[in-house]
């Protein structure tokens, strides 16, 4: 009887463990469990990690690209990771395709409680006294205008739900430009600067503003730099670490800032560059 009674106890002990285990995993600060996120350009490279890594976490993830073969494409591959995903088309240069973006979103998830702009082009290469008022008017439409648009469209909808984060994805060329890329470069230093202005303003709504300046990281976009051997040659002999990156080593890294393991931390850049001495 003695004997029957301790394994009881030893069992209710074990039980209660369990759940208390439970509870502290399900209120792990890593967790974004129940939160809404946006991720433009998100169906390849750094926006598609960045997704996989929001929903590894627990996000219902949005994504969105120009082409819907690439958005399907991309869906079908979070599914298939288990990652709750919702995905539509966008052109985020054009103020209906941010709407709709936006719109997809409350209606299929709900809610609104991340955006990471990752969306950028560059379509020029080349002497930056060469570049032409169409090659500035695109880049700065795109890289810079567009992100803050659509902050605007989705912090409303974050006051809604008391809270939220912004993430923009910049550069290390924002920096220190790259050769060769300088109008890209310029509009990646221009989202450093908008960071710092939106923190003080959106901080009274409890949303938090950051950004995150990769190095050098494997992607198609920026394949012109290292599939240039001379040029990774040259950017190899500026790192710490001797590669290019890959792209969920920068989905972490923002993954980490939507989260509130960085609930104290707004308006800050961090960068992710291999140990390329960029700034103090």
């Amino acid at each position: 009887l003695q004997s029957a009674v301790m394994w009881r106890t030893a069992l209710r002990c074990v039980k209660a463990n369990c759940v208390f285990a439970h509870r502290r995993m399900s209120q792990s600060p890593s967790s974004l469990s129940g939160k809404v996120a946006i991720i433009t350009a998100s169906t390849d490279g750094i926006g598609l990690a960045t997704a996989e890594a929001l929903g590894r976490r627990g996000a219902h993830v949005v994504v969105s690209s120009r082409h819907q073969a690439n958005v399907d494409r991309a869906v079908n591959l979070l599914q298939s990771h288990n990652i709750i995903v919702t995905g539509t088309t966008c052109n985020v240069g054009k103020a209906e395709d941010r709407e709709k973006l936006v719109q997809t979103a409350v209606d299929h998830c709900g809610g609104i409680d991340i955006l990471v702009s990752n969306a950028a082009v560059n379509p020029f290469f080349g002497n930056i006294m060469d570049s032409t008022e169409e090659v500035w008017d695109k880049i700065l439409a795109v890289n810079v205008k567009a992100a803050f648009l659509l902050t605007k469209l989705v912090v409303p909808h974050m006051e809604k739900r008391r809270g939220g984060n912004v993430v923009f994805v910049s550069s290390v060329g924002g920096y220190q430009p790259f050769p060769a890329l300088g109008p890209y470069s310029v509009s990646k230093t221009a989202l450093l600067g908008l960071t710092r202005a939106l923190a003080p303003e959106l901080a009274q709504s409890n949303i938090r503003v950051n950004c995150v300046a990769p190095g050098i990281i494997k992607t198609r976009f920026s394949a012109a730099l290292w599939e240039n051997e001379d040029l990774m040659e040259d950017f190899q002999r500026q790192l710490c670490i001797k590669r290019a990156g890959r792209p969920e080593e920068i989905g972490g890294v923002i993954a980490f800032l939507c989260s509130d393991d960085a609930s104290y931390i707004t308006g800050e850049t961090i960068t992710a560059t291999g140990g390329m001495g960029c700034r103090l």
